[in-house]
């Protein structure tokens, strides 16, 4: 499978994220190299959601984070609202930074232990520099009031007093203060119980709606990622497979790949017929990623070619982008995501 390609980008004002061309490699043992992300294009509308989906070790993470430029790429363009901020540094990486948040996957160690809940949620107003003291306590106080806390009891106290949830909403509260454009939530709720991820999922329903954001939602749950997102992109070993609105894509996938993650979606309902797994053996080695498409050493449709030649992402149905040499044409899929 490939990433590689550029033909499901789109061409219009109301981009507020662009990411092209995104490479992120790690140095390993001597002249080793761990390719997590390879060459890879998406983009996000003002006041949309895009998923990001796919198996662990994929690059998801390590995509956001180089966004965020923790650390920066090795390779390739980031623009928000028109902005190139890759390579930006000091005070011009400031000014952008306002802009875009992320709210990371563990609540708990993202946060400083030794730093009480106001003075977390209150640095980047203070590194922002441009309000008084009153104004940054207030502004505080209200934003850890409306992801649901009492800042008269919570503002003194510490992370490790709160519940996993809690300090995700800590960690909300924190990416919401500074009134950003774009807020990129590495698996936010992965780490929390059912419960809570629907508490947590419904605050950031309505901190979409009230601040009119655009978010990047990574996670591993098909089901959470279908009922937040307008378009999703799945990953593979580093490289986009597929790219398409969420219904089209949940409904009528065209990659193997794609098709084998919603499969795997156990069904709640015990007289279902359990399908058979299509996916065999293990990830692949980032660090030695296989020739021609990634995904065909486990793809029930390779052929030689796949070894051969890697493909690039093209429209297989109009909006509907795959990389695939041999593209799934046979109908819909019958799977209820709840």
């Amino acid at each position: 499978m490939a990433g590689s390609g550029t033909a499901h980008l789109r061409a219009d004002d109301d981009v507020i994220l662009g990411v092209r061309n995104l490479t992120v490699e790690y140095r390993g043992k001597g002249d080793e190299r761990v390719y997590a992300v390879s060459d890879i294009s998406f983009d996000a509308r003002r006041g949309e959601t895009v998923g990001l989906v796919g198996e662990s070790g994929c690059g998801k993470s390590s995509a956001a984070k180089s966004i965020m430029q923790l650390p920066p790429p090795t390779s390739g363009s980031v623009q928000v609202d028109g902005v190139e901020i890759v390579g930006l540094r000091g005070s011009e990486m400031r000014r952008q930074r306002s802009k875009l948040q992320m709210i990371f996957q563990d609540p708990i160690s993202s946060l400083n232990p030794l730093r009480r809940v106001e003075d977390i949620v209150a640095e980047g107003l203070r590194i922002q520099g441009d309000l008084s003291k009153a104004e940054i306590i207030t502004r505080t106080r209200a934003m850890i009031e409306r992801v649901g806390l009492d800042p008269e009891t919570a503002s003194d106290r510490r992370p490790h007093e709160f519940s996993g949830g809690q300090c995700q909403r800590i960690s909300i509260a924190r990416a919401m203060v500074l009134d950003p454009e774009l807020v990129i939530c590495d698996e936010p709720v992965s780490a929390l119980d059912v419960l809570v991820q629907a508490q947590i999922i419904n605050l950031l329903k309505e901190m979409k709606q009230r601040y009119q954001l655009t978010l990047v939602f990574i996670a591993h749950d098909l089901a959470v990622v279908k009922n937040l997102s307008d378009r999703v992109v799945v990953m593979y070993l580093g490289k986009v497979c597929e790219v398409a609105a969420t219904e089209e894509l949940f409904s009528s996938p065209v990659h193997p790949y794609t098709r084998a993650l919603i499969d795997s979606v156990p069904e709640p309902d015990p007289t279902a017929v359990v399908s058979q797994a299509q996916l065999e053996g293990d990830l692949p080695s980032p660090m030695n990623p296989p020739s021609g498409c990634r995904f065909r050493t486990r793809c029930p449709s390779a052929q030689e070619r796949c070894a051969l030649e890697e493909p690039e992402i093209r429209e297989i149905r109009p909006g509907h982008f795959a990389a695939c040499h041999f593209p799934l044409v046979d109908g819909p899929v019958d799977k209820v995501l709840v």
